[in-house]
């Protein structure tokens, strides 16, 4: 029958059959499963060649499913999340609403194997528009890691995330809190938070180190304190206590006395005694472990405004200690273990800031060196 067509040629690899429209349509078999060329072709040669094309991906096995990329990047973002079972829950949780609230809605239903780097480049685009260069950055991250997840496990041959422009990223202006501005910020909080402040900024704590402090953490009598739980944020922004995200944050370190008074005066306050090893040092009104975003909105925040700070973070009192300790000159092994840093060059580079003074000392070193001898 002429509307079947017939078969006109055999290839070793796949099968070339001529269409009553007089083109050329190539198949073949593998893995069980029949694959058809995509399109139709005007000769023979041509289908020829696309069979010696897809024989060579066989055989040196760059071969993909075509009907793989039929996946929608629904689909492969929900696979994505539950590949990897030793993911934090609290990267889980931002990976989630990255896809949630500006990925998916613009790719969902397309088909994984249609996404090309124009589209990607398009979504990098509209993001720009609304959003800072950070965030665009850290959901590009997530599409690309959702898209390389479909390269590794052979439903794309490539990724669509290459070549993608992406905004710059300009370094953020940071206040150098000084003794005063910590101290401003301790007297501006609740009694019951005030030490926040100060384990913040003496001892370099994050906030989710400080909030994951028991009664078991504190020697007073070797002055010592104890990281080995943090309280991070969940899937669904319930609040969760677990290990600190690198070996290097689990740590003992020396408490020095006039912390240790601050620490005894909260306890005592809240009738603490060792008896409560499993008692959290900060807790709600509620008694149970805090959140950050309640902690930040409720506390932080109004006292960092009626300490005329608005728009200081907690996170910059860690900073000041880490700038504190290069400024008195420790060593940066022992700054790398306070900070509980895996790799030095985090505390140099991203947490020590210059400050005033020791701009001046190695203003004043450098002009006796070089023009003292003018005078």
């Amino acid at each position: 029958m002429a509307g079947k067509g017939r078969v006109s040629k055999r290839s070793r690899f796949g099968s070339v059959r001529k269409l009553p429209s007089r083109r050329y349509q190539a198949s073949y078999w593998h893995f069980g499963e029949r694959h058809v060329a995509p399109t139709t072709f005007r000769t023979s040669t041509e289908a020829e060649d696309w069979l010696s094309t897809e024989k060579v991906k066989v055989l040196n096995g760059s071969w993909i499913n075509p009907s793989a990329g039929n996946m929608s990047l629904a689909e492969l973002s929900a696979r994505w999340l539950s590949a990897n079972p030793g993911k934090r829950e609290s990267t889980l949780s931002r990976d989630e609403i990255a896809l949630r609230g500006h990925i998916l809605p613009a790719l969902a239903q397309r088909r994984i194997s249609s996404i090309t780097p124009v589209d990607v480049q398009s979504l990098v685009n509209r993001w720009s528009e609304r959003q800072a260069p950070a965030t665009v950055r850290r959901n590009y991250d997530v599409l690309r890691a959702v898209l390389n997840h479909a390269v590794r496990v052979d439903l794309l041959a490539r990724t669509p995330c290459r070549g993608v422009n992406l905004p710059t990223v300009e370094p953020r202006y940071r206040r150098a809190l000084t003794s005063d501005d910590v101290a401003k910020i301790a007297e501006a909080m609740p009694d019951d938070h005030a030490l926040m402040v100060w384990l913040g900024a003496v001892m370099g704590f994050r906030w989710g180190e400080v909030a994951g402090l028991r009664m078991r953490s504190i020697d007073l009598h070797r002055l010592s304190i104890s990281v080995t739980e943090q309280v991070t944020r969940g899937i669904g922004g319930r609040t969760i206590i677990g290990p600190p995200k690198s070996k290097a944050g689990v740590r003992t370190l020396a408490l020095p006395p006039e912390l240790a008074e601050l620490v005894l005066q909260h306890i005592s306050r809240r009738d603490l005694t060792s008896a409560d090893g499993e008692a959290h040092l900060f807790v709600t009104e509620a008694g149970g472990p805090m959140g950050y975003s309640n902690f930040r909105r409720r506390i932080w925040e109004p006292a960092t405004r009626v300490a005329g700070l608005s728009g200081v973070g907690f996170h910059d009192l860690r900073r000041a200690a880490a700038t504190a300790l290069v400024a008195e000159m420790v060593d940066i092994k022992t700054a790398q273990a306070r900070l509980g840093h895996a790799d030095p060059r985090l505390t140099l580079a991203i947490y020590a800031q210059a400050t005033t003074d020791a701009d001046q000392l190695a203003a004043a070193k450098l002009g006796a060196r070089f023009l003292s001898s003018r005078s």
